[in-house]
């Protein structure tokens, strides 16, 4: 054969690897409003800047006749490209090949590039859209998800792991995103579920929707395992972009710094009055957010779960951090299971990605009740607790109103090594709020009096005198708990100032070979 025959076989073969599982499959899969594997990556990777691995593998079964339906790439496409000129791994299943199941030579491709990324430290990204395990290739497809899950360990921590669903991810085939670091997912077209809605009416006799089990929404805001919700699939995958842009390239480098023309002494005159006189009374945290970071820009983590705390990335005079804040606008902002489940992984990647952390502080306490002292809140508030105790990137708290009890200790205080601990002039710390400090302290004297005018009268009176003596930032001060009370307005500058001293922190923990955090 000539070399320019030769040529020719290879970009025949090439054309052919491109089309998957044929222009019929493509069809059905954009007529169900999804887009193919390699138009996903189009729209992730820089233009042009994609390198493909493996475009001629396929798979070696040569049971139930599937011996004779060998199809390159096999289902998945794997290699390399860049997101804004950084360089990543990515894999994407493609469904028009066997429904993007997933044989031992698929995942042997996946393992690859997840191999070459924890050499060089780079990011991995995996787009999903797969029916699951071959069935055809038995054990060995188990083999390969097992491979995979063992990989995906061992980069935790190490390289950051990002999945997009963006098609059905089922059975065995979830604990995969289960072990990255973020969830995508869309509306409409993505779910996840370990066992699916025939199986649950036959075990449980439940009836329930493909959706309504695993879909995003339910994800997003029932179960916390989705970070992201999108709308469509080009959000979705805009959106891996953009969280790419506040994350280092692994554990061992920082993160991305980026121009900043936002003045870093910008005063926002507003937020001296952005807390209402009355304590009980509600706001919006996220208006103190959009405020003090970098043009008003806040990329917000699991934002329809647990909304009692919020989290989320921003920049602060072009310098990525993570935010964690107490939400008073749900539930007064109290901490519970799941608050403080979502704050304690949050703060723990960027920990290990060395993501400063910002907190806002504003909680009354942690929610009482049968249902969460059943749950294990104890358990749950001790891994938020340990979380910032571990941490030991820069962090910077603000103490905005309330701090009350545990919670005080747990919400990035200075005894867990909270290095610039900072309060507005209104803060209310103290182990308990007033009118329980009241009933507790003075229960003797409140009882003596018949008058119930004058009782009340002295009620308020005691409260008063409680707040102003140990229920204020400044009381805290004296001890050097804060380190100052600041105008409400001078927030940003003071963060970024903090932050900037902060640069070159060191601090460790003792040697181990892994903590036991409560599970």
């Amino acid at each position: 054969m000539s070399f320019e025959r030769k040529i020719k076989e290879l970009l025949e073969k090439r054309e052919l690897a491109k089309l998957g599982g044929g222009q019929k499959r493509i069809d059905a899969q954009h007529k169900k409003g999804k887009l193919t594997a390699r138009e996903r990556i189009d729209i992730l990777l820089d233009e042009g800047s994609f390198e493909e691995f493996d475009m001629f593998v396929t798979h070696r079964c040569n049971d139930f006749g599937i011996e004779s339906q060998k199809i390159y790439s096999d289902g998945v496409i794997t290699g390399f490209g860049t997101v804004d000129g950084r360089l990543v791994y990515l894999y994407a299943q493609d469904f028009t090949v066997f429904g993007g199941s997933l044989s031992l030579a698929y995942a042997e491709k996946i393992c690859k590039i997840m191999d070459k990324a924890m050499k060089v430290g780079a990011p991995v990204i995996g787009l999903n859209d797969s029916g699951g395990a071959r069935i055809q290739e038995g054990v060995n497809s188990l083999a390969g998800y097992a491979e995979i899950f063992q990989r995906n360990i061992n980069a935790s921590g190490v390289i950051p792991q990002i999945t997009g669903i963006f098609g059905p991810c089922a059975g065995g085939a979830v604990y995969s995103p289960a072990l990255t670091d973020f969830i995508v997912m869309t509306k409409d077209n993505s779910y996840m579920f370990l066992t699916g809605p025939k199986v649950v009416k036959t075990v449980t006799g439940e009836v329930v929707t493909e959706q309504e089990l695993g879909g995003a929404m339910t994800h997003g805001s029932k179960s916390g395992v989705a970070h992201f919700v999108a709308d469509e699939e080009e959000q979705g995958l805009l959106l891996i972009r953009k969280l790419l842009s506040f994350l280092p390239q692994n554990n061992l480098e920082d993160p991305p710094l980026s121009p900043c023309d936002d003045p870093i002494d910008r005063l926002d005159d507003e937020l001296n009055d952005i807390i209402p006189v009355n304590p009980n009374k509600p706001y919006d945290v996220k208006d103190i957010v959009y405020a003090i970071v970098d043009h008003n820009e806040f990329l917000e983590v699991q934002r329809n779960y647990a909304s009692n705390i919020i989290t989320g990335f921003a920049r602060f005079n072009g310098m990525p951090v993570g935010i964690v804040a107490n939400q008073p606008k749900y539930l007064a902002g109290v901490l519970d299971i799941n608050a403080s489940r979502k704050a304690a992984r949050f703060v723990r990647f960027c920990d290990a990605f060395n993501i400063p952390l910002v907190t806002l502080v504003d909680v009354p306490g942690f929610l009482p009740g049968t249902v969460q002292e059943y749950g294990g809140i104890i358990l749950h508030g001790a891994k938020l607790l340990y979380a910032y105790g571990e941490a030991t990137v820069p962090k910077v708290t603000i103490v905005l109103r309330k701090a009350y009890g545990g919670a005080y200790c747990v919400m990035s205080s200075k005894h867990l090594r909270g290095d610039i601990n900072y309060a507005w002039p209104m803060a209310e710390i103290a182990v308990i709020g007033p009118k329980g400090a009241i009933e507790i302290l003075r229960h003797k004297e409140i009882e003596a009096i018949e008058d119930e005018e004058e009782r009340l009268k002295y009620i308020i009176d005691k409260e008063n005198e409680y707040l102003e003596k140990f229920a204020t930032p400044y009381n805290a001060a004296k001890y050097g708990y804060i380190d100052d009370v600041i105008e409400p307005r001078n927030t940003r500058f003071r963060i970024i100032r903090a932050l900037q001293s902060l640069a070159t922190k060191k601090d460790l923990n003792p040697p181990k070979k892994h903590s036991n955090i409560p599970l």
